[in-house]
């Protein structure tokens, strides 16, 4: 029996005294990563926000086995936030679709959830109608027959096993009409616990042919923005999935084959966000050690031109930068690259390299 086949479906149950002190710890740990962020001043935020958005799209698509352009990617997010990263990149159709979803989810997250938007968010994912080879309902809940029931399945053809079968397709106009109700009302329950149920419900609903996975992850990255109280992004949930990818589809798998208590789910999924928080300081190494920099030379003076190709030795430079690439870089004569390379030397914020003569090239002094 699936747990949408239990007689109190959808009265989920939970152990909150199993939960409490782990609850406790991850609220702990968002209200100090977005206390720590919110020093880093606007504009490295919203590179964090930039580079968690862009990490989410990527790997929530992978997790569905999909490989995105990371520049694609980056630049499809960069365009919709109104950011000038330069260089930007034209994306494809899929990138654009699963980037429509992510930013709509995340900057609009004080918003009704409802049928339309996930009709919206569903063609996006599928513009041209097809799955791969297969035709699937876009503007719409999947209209399998009972016949052909919605099953997530694995192995070879006549020795595959059946993970799970979603509910008929009959009964999804009110189920997901209680999902969206539930979704939009003002209860008593933490956010983050509202977060992990709504990523559980929706996927054991499974209401579409195809993307119920990146949907549910894309909602529960709406209730958890929610949470913070915030549009900006700065710990991925889904990176962190990829990682545990399997355990994430075992935890799923046996959680619907179970009764209505989800005490077990919900420690998993606040496991999972914990480890989230945490890895922070990997993922946004980049913007964290610009502003470890920016914070030990904000009080020296340099002009425009040092301060973008300082930004982008901290980004990581591809290459060696030379005087010649600073002076194609920054639009400006050889002569006054060399006085900007010259004045950054002289203030301890750039050295030589070993090689020497022709090939001479500078790099950031250790910080």
């Amino acid at each position: 029996m699936y747990i949408y086949q239990q007689k109190e479906w959808p009265r989920f149950r939970w152990d909150p005294e199993k939960l409490a002190d782990q609850l406790n710890g991850v609220r702990h740990r968002q209200g100090r990563l977005l206390g720590r962020m919110e020093g880093l001043g606007f504009h490295l935020r919203e590179e964090a926000t930039l580079q968690t958005l862009t990490l989410d799209v990527l790997k929530s698509s992978e997790i569905e086995g999909e490989l995105l352009n990371p520049d694609q990617v980056r630049s499809s997010i960069a365009r919709r936030l109104g950011m000038d990263t330069g260089g930007l990149v034209p994306a494809d159709r899929n990138v654009e679709g699963i980037v429509e979803i992510m930013v709509d989810a995340t900057q609009n997250y004080s918003a009704y959830l409802s049928d339309e938007q996930l009709f919206s968010w569903h063609a996006a994912l599928f513009p041209t109608g097809y799955s791969g080879m297969h035709r699937i309902v876009v503007g719409g809940w999947r209209d399998n027959t009972k016949d052909d029931p919605m099953q997530v399945v694995s192995g070879a053809i006549g020795k595959q096993k059946v993970h799970f079968q979603a509910p008929d397709a009959d009964t999804l106009p009110d189920e997901m009409q209680a999902f969206i109700n539930w979704f939009n009302t003002e209860n008593n329950l933490d956010a983050v616990i509202k977060a992990a149920i709504a990523h559980l419900w929706f996927v054991t609903i499974h209401p579409f042919d195809d993307g119920n996975g990146r949907i549910a992850r894309a909602i529960a990255d709406m209730q958890l923005a929610r949470s913070d109280g915030s549009r900006q992004r700065f710990y991925s949930m889904s990176a962190q999935i990829r990682k545990e990818r399997n355990g994430y589809y075992d935890i799923l798998e046996n959680t619907q084959k179970g009764g209505l208590d989800i005490t077990a789910w919900l420690h998993w999924f606040l496991s999972c966000l914990e480890r989230a928080l945490s890895a922070t300081d990997e993922t946004l190494g980049t913007v964290l050690k610009k502003a470890t920099f920016w914070e030990k030379y904000e009080t020296v003076s340099l002009n425009e031109r040092q301060k973008m190709m300082l930004n982008k030795l901290l980004d990581g430079f591809t290459g060696k930068l030379n005087s010649s690439k600073w002076s194609r870089i920054a639009k400006c004569s050889s002569d006054t690259a060399v006085r900007d390379i010259n004045d950054l030397l002289q203030k301890n914020i750039l050295v030589k390299e070993a090689a020497g003569g022709r090939s001479t090239s500078y790099a950031l002094r250790d910080f």
